[in-house]
């Protein structure tokens, strides 16, 4: 063997050698809670602390580990709903490098950046993440700052092209030119230095930076610490599937997930997709866990529990088991109730998650879906039963109060709302566009309420079954494009938000015969520069739509998961023994519910 070819063999057997080191880092998908859903750009040290503990006490024990501080903890004065990109305080080091906020997290005073907060977390057994924006601060180029390890300064790296449409922080790195590569190491050594296990690069997968990916790699792999790469947002081109695992141990498949049943209804194909590159080390990450306690200073949605149902959340938890994708957390864990906590403390699902190979689709048929993995330890098989069926589409002929067609040239855009609902057991809101087809249509139920022979309930103190608007998210306090809810010069702080087309739907409970409230356009729609501000609002009850099947039977074959004979089935969610089937289980699964079996074969 020539010395040019030893000299390759090795240099190539090195790069494999760090390539699969990488990948070890994250043998089974990441488990952990992340600020962004409940406190935006604004978590603060002893939020942080808090949340860390709780998940010391109730969650390591089952798995969790990481603590992971979203966006912008080097902004003293950034806010929520809505980042601060008028006069942002940024803090940074001689290099150009950002460093925490002292007064947001106090133990990084006098330069001692995340080294105790991290080292506060590491004492609890636990592992310390943070996020990034990829590229190089805006505020680093302005002052034309030397870079570490280099005799380039920030002006000789970045371009103004490709820079964030939505953060304008930073600038995009020209990979390539000298202190370029300098730059990402310097700051991965800082991260090192401080203890950090975990970094989420933000604007780097959608659009994609296959050039930056790289450069991060290799600042990841000198920097002398074993810490995750996890890239955002998706999604993350498919075509890019080969280059992503070979940079980062997990890379967002779609765009920020909320609680809301149509996004998470688009991720049974998103989960599809990636299936096939789900490995050891690398895990497509069909993003947080919008569930607990969230928005309370976030960027979509005011403080509230998740607005999905029980058998959303359900749902929600065994997509992402029976696929692998990471569980980020993403509420206020001290606020846990008990049912949340049930959702991320089940023994039996997380083995699927952090066990199961082979993780695929196996069939979807009218809203029904069917996902298997294997269990290579005992030779099982896991079936995840998912019923995705909306509400069946309502006859508006059978309304039993109907609007009049409202538009921004109405005289008044509110109409009081009177619907008599005696012995109805269903209760639909439904908001048209009337016929016009156009997408701008901001509506509010305002001041809604049951009323009976002993007295009245706010509605928006009952959780309602089902809530799908066509654009944005159904919410409750405010508009759908997050603002307040304002009808006719008036703000009201009681209402949901919703947009047209859309359908609330409630279960009744006994005793009232009326449905009150005032309909109304919503400013925010009232006032675009486009057309539309079109709509009609509806209410009908069970007795007026029809039959709305709340479950569906779904059959599960023993053949089509490659078994002959009969076979015993365990509820991994109830960890309840169903018995022994000879050819096929049938379960009765709830509208938006799912259901996680373990089958074994009895032969």
């Amino acid at each position: 063997m020539t010395a040019m070819l030893i000299i390759g063999y090795f240099f190539s057997a090195g790069c494999s050698a760090k390539q699969q080191d990488f990948k070890d880092w994250a043998k089974t998908p990441p488990m952990g809670w992340n600020s962004w859903d409940c406190y935006g750009p604004t978590v603060v040290e002893e939020e942080v602390k808090a949340n860390a503990d709780y998940m010391a006490k109730h969650l390591k024990k089952f798995g969790w580990q990481y603590i992971v501080i979203d966006i912008r903890w080097y902004v003293k004065n950034d806010k929520a709903g809505g980042y601060n990109q008028t006069d942002p305080q940024f803090v940074l080091d001689e290099f150009g490098r950002y460093l925490p906020a002292p007064n947001r997290f106090p133990s990084s005073e006098g330069g001692k950046g995340f080294k105790p907060l991290a080292k506060y977390i590491h004492k609890k057994g636990l592992k310390f993440g943070i996020h990034i924006m990829r590229g190089v601060p805006a505020e680093t180029v302005k002052q034309n700052l030397p870079i570490l390890g280099s005799d380039a300064n920030a002006a000789d790296i970045y371009s103004p092209q490709d820079r964030c449409s939505w953060l304008r922080d930073n600038y995009t790195i020209v990979a390539g030119r000298n202190g370029a590569q300098e730059y990402y190491d310097s700051i991965f050594q800082l991260y090192a230095s401080w203890g950090v296990d975990y970094v989420k690069v933000d604007d780097l997968s959608s659009p994609y930076h296959a050039e930056e990916i790289e450069m991060i790699r290799k600042a990841i792999d000198k920097c002398g610490r074993e810490i995750v790469l996890s890239t955002s947002p998706g999604p993350t081109p498919i075509e890019q599937a080969e280059h992503i695992k070979s940079n980062a141990n997990l890379w967002r498949i779609s765009g920020d997930l909320w609680d809301n049943w149509p996004q998470l209804k688009n991720h049974f194909a998103l989960c599809e997709t990636w299936a096939p590159h789900t490995s050891t080390g690398n895990w497509p990450d069909a993003d947080m866990l919008p569930l607990g306690r969230i928005g309370i200073r976030a960027e979509v949605g005011n403080d509230r529990m998740s607005r999905l149902t029980n058998d959303e959340q359900i749902t929600l938890i065994s997509l992402w088991a029976i696929s692998r994708a990471p569980l980020m957390f993403g509420g206020d864990l001290p606020s846990n109730d008990q049912w949340t906590l049930s959702l991320l403390t089940n023994k039996d699902v997380l083995y699927v998650l952090n066990n199961s190979t082979n993780s695929r689709q196996l069939s979807s048929k009218d809203d029904v879906i069917i996902w298997t993995a294997d269990d290579p330890k005992t030779g099982d098989k896991f079936v995840a039963l998912f019923s995705t069926q909306d509400p069946q589409p309502l006859d508006e002929s059978l309304a039993i109060w109907k609007s009049p067609v409202l538009t921004r040239e109405s005289t008044q855009q509110c109409v009081d709302v009177n619907a008599d609902i005696t012995g109805a057991k269903r209760l639909f809101l439904v908001v048209t566009d009337a016929g016009d087809g156009i997408n701008c249509d901001h509506a509010d139920w305002l001041e809604p309420v049951l009323v009976g022979p002993n007295g009245q309930m706010k509605l928006t103190e009952l959780k309602w079954k089902s809530a799908a608007a066509q654009w944005g998210t159904v919410s409750i306090g405010e508009s759908v494009s997050g603002g307040e809810l304002i009808v006719d010069d008036k703000t009201y702080s009681d209402g949901i938000g919703t947009h047209a087309a859309s359908t609330i739907e409630y279960d009744l409970p006994a005793g009232y015969t009326h449905f009150k409230a005032k309909a109304g356009l919503d400013e925010g729609g009232v006032e675009q520069d486009i057309p539309g501000a079109t709509v009609q609002f509806m209410v009908l009850t069970d007795a007026s739509a029809g039959a709305m099947p709340d479950n569906v039977d779904i059959a599960l074959r023993f053949e089509d998961i490659g078994f002959k004979g009969p076979c015993k089935v365990l509820d991994l969610w109830n960890h309840k023994d169903l018995g022994i089937y000879a050819k096929r289980y049938v379960a009765k699964t709830a509208r938006h519910g799912a259901g996680l079996y373990r089958i074994t074969p009895t032969d």
